[in-house]
C-alpha cells in the first residue's frame, strides 16, 4: 500500500482541528502530526474563531456537530470575515444527507470528509486543499508586489529623480487641484517660486556634481521647513516651486523669508567663491485671489516677481 509521504518543507502548514470530543481530535493530530503537519485544536466554535485569529492556520478541519456555536455557524462567520475567509475548511461530519451537505456548501465550506474516515482520504483532502491554499498566498504575494511595483512607479512618474521633491508634471496637476478646491470654497492659496543665485556659475566653476548637491540640499531645506500639505517642486533647472493652500500671502512671504535666510546660512562648499561670499536665492511671492484668478496668471505673477528680486540685487522675497 502507497503511504503518504512526509513533508520535508522549511515552513509546515498549520491546521486547526475543531471538535468537541478529545477522542477524535488526538486521532486526527496523529495522523497530521505523523506526515509532518503543526495542529492547533479547538473544543466549541467560540474557541475556533479565536484559535483562528490568533494562529491563522493553512486549513481548518471543523467538526459540524459541537456545543455553543455548531460547525456551520462558525463556517459561516470565518468566510464572512475578510481575514479568514481565505482559508479552506473541510467540515467533518457524521451526517451523510445532502441536504446536510448543502447547508455546508451556503455556509462556505471547502470540502466534506464523513465519519468515519479513512486515514488516507482525510490526508489527501488536506493535501489538495493546503496546495490551493499555498496557490492563493502565491498569488496574494504577487499581487501585493505588483501594487508594491505600481505604487513604486507611480512616485517615479510624479517626482525629481535628482533632488527627490515632486517635478513639475505633479506641480501643474497639484495646483490645479487646489485652485478649483478654493474656488468652489472661497479659499486662498500662495505660490511661492526660488531661484537659486548666480548657479550657472558655481555649476561651471566647481562641476555638474557640486552644483547637483546644492540642488538637493535646497530641495531639503524647503521640504524640511514646509507643512506636509505643501508641496515642493522642482520648477526647473535651479528653480523651485512652494504651492501653500490655504495660505494667505503675508504667510507665504514668512515661509519665504525662512527658506531665504536658511539658504543663505548654510555651509555649501565652495561658496565663497560665489558673489558676496554666499549661495542665495531669490523668491516671487503671489496669492490667489489676491494676485491672479486662474493657475497660470498666478504662476506668471510669481515668476515676474522672482524676476524683480533679482533685479533688485538678489537674495530677496518680493511679495508685491
Amino acid at each position: 500500500m502507497k503511504t503518504v509521504e512526509t513533508l520535508t518543507e522549511a515552513r509546515k502548514p498549520v491546521i486547526l482541528i475543531v471538535d468537541d470530543i478529545p477522542v477524535n481530535i488526538q486521532l486526527i493530530q496523529g495522523y497530521l502530526t505523523a506526515v509532518g503537519y503543526q495542529t492547533v485544536v479547538a473544543q466549541n466554535g467560540e474557541e475556533a474563531i479565536f484559535r483562528v485569529r490568533e494562529a491563522l492556520p493553512d486549513l481548518i478541519l471543523l467538526d459540524v456537530m459541537m456545543p455553543k456555536i455548531n460547525g456551520l455557524e462558525t463556517c459561516r462567520i470565518l468566510k464572512r470575515n475578510q481575514q479568514t475567509q481565505h482559508i479552506p475548511i473541510i467540515m467533518v461530519t457524521a451526517l451523510n444527507e445532502l441536504d446536510d451537505k448543502i447547508r455546508g456548501i451556503e455556509a462556505g465550506a471547502d470540502d466534506f470528509i464523513s465519519k468515519p474516515f479513512n486515514r488516507l482520504e482525510l490526508l489527501a483532502r488536506v493535501k489538495s486543499l493546503l496546495r490551493l491554499k499555498h496557490y492563493y498566498d502565491q498569488l496574494q504575494e504577487k499581487i501585493r508586489l505588483l501594487e508594491q511595483a505600481k505604487e513604486q512607479l507611480r512616485t517615479l512618474a510624479v517626482t525629481d529623480g535628482l533632488t527627490g521633491v515632486y517635478n513639475y508634471r505633479y506641480f501643474r496637476e497639484y495646483l490645479a487641484q487646489e485652485f478649483r478646491r478654493a474656488e468652489r470654497h472661497r479659499l486662498v492659496v500662495s505660490l511661492v517660486m526660488l531661484d537659486i543665485d548666480f548657479f550657472k556659475k558655481y555649476n561651471d566653476t566647481h562641476g555638474h556634481q557640486a552644483g547637483d548637491e546644492v540642488l538637493k540640499v535646497v530641495a531639503r531645506l524647503m521640504k524640511n521647513n514646509t507643512r506636509a500639505i505643501d508641496v515642493v517642486a522642482r520648477y526647473g533647472g535651479e528653480e523651485f516651486i512652494l504651492v501653500l493652500p490655504e495660505t494667505k500671502k503675508a504667510s507665504a512671504a514668512i515661509v519665504a523669508e525662512k527658506i531665504r535666510k536658511l539658504v543663505a546660512s548654510h555651509i555649501f562648499p565652495h561658496k565663497r567663491g560665489q558673489a558676496n561670499g554666499h549661495l542665495t536665492v531669490s523668491v516671487g511671492v503671489s496669492s490667489y485671489p489676491e494676485d491672479a484668478r486662474t493657475s497660470d496668471t498666478l504662476i506668471q505673477c510669481a515668476d515676474q516677481r522672482l524676476y524683480r528680486a533679482k533685479e533688485a540685487g538678489r537674495n530677496r522675497v518680493v511679495d508685491q
